[in-house]
């Protein structure tokens, strides 16, 4: 693994302290800095440039989800592993989407920790094997929603604005689009913002990716 350097984000000393001993049980570990708090996390993630960040969800200023995303945005090549309490699936899926590369329970023994780090650290992912399977049924089936929803999106739209999409798609401006369907310009905004409410999108370029994703264009 080499020598990794660690930040550790916990709100209770007594816990880091416990944390500290374990990663001094590996000499490739480094103790980069330590956090009681979000706002104290980010600073130090910039100055002191750690490997990997132990982080907790449960902080006094922030929720270490938001941090995590916070930190992977600020950091892109920073390593996140969250050693928490919670072992509700919600918690976990949400701190995995929000760019946690592992998770680790705090009552887990200080071999899985480590362990946790080791291929967290190397560039791999980690979830504790008391949750793994859990977890990874909850992300599959949240990632078959998500494939299916561009589907049931465009089956909300009348037959009308299913030929307005694919106009505006082709690039036709507003006029054009009334012109070819013999309709007038208001009419034809109308149904551009309706279709454009009804799959949640906001312009030309995000329709053009969501025709694509369907299928209905190259």
């Amino acid at each position: 693994m080499g020598t990794k350097r660690i930040l550790i984000v916990d709100d209770h000393p007594l816990f880091r302290e416990g944390l500290k001993a374990i990663l001094r049980r590996d000499a490739g570990l480094v103790i980069a800095g330590e956090a009681g708090g979000a706002a104290e996390a980010v600073r130090l993630a910039r100055a002191c440039a750690p490997d990997v960040v132990l982080l907790d969800i449960s902080l006094p200023d922030r929720s270490g989800i938001h941090l995590a995303r916070d930190l992977r945005a600020r950091h892109p090549d920073l390593r996140i592993l969250m050693v928490s309490m919670h072992t509700k699936v919600d918690y976990i899926v949400e701190a995995v989407k929000a760019g946690a590369n592992g998770y680790v329970t705090k009552d887990a023994a200080a071999e899985r920790l480590l362990e946790a780090l080791a291929q967290v650290g190397d560039g791999g992912f980690y979830l504790d094997p008391a949750i793994s399977q859990e977890v990874s049924r909850e992300l599959l089936l949240g990632a078959q929603k998500r494939e299916a929803a561009p589907a049931n999106a465009y089956d909300s739209l009348t037959a009308r604005e299913r030929e307005v999409m694919r106009m505006v798609v082709e690039g036709l401006t507003t006029k054009e689009v009334a012109d070819a369907l013999a309709i007038s310009v208001k009419t034809a905004e109308h149904h551009r913002c309706n279709l454009m409410k009804k799959l949640g999108l906001q312009n030309s370029v995000e329709l053009v990716r969501f025709a694509s994703r369907l299928g209905l264009i190259d």
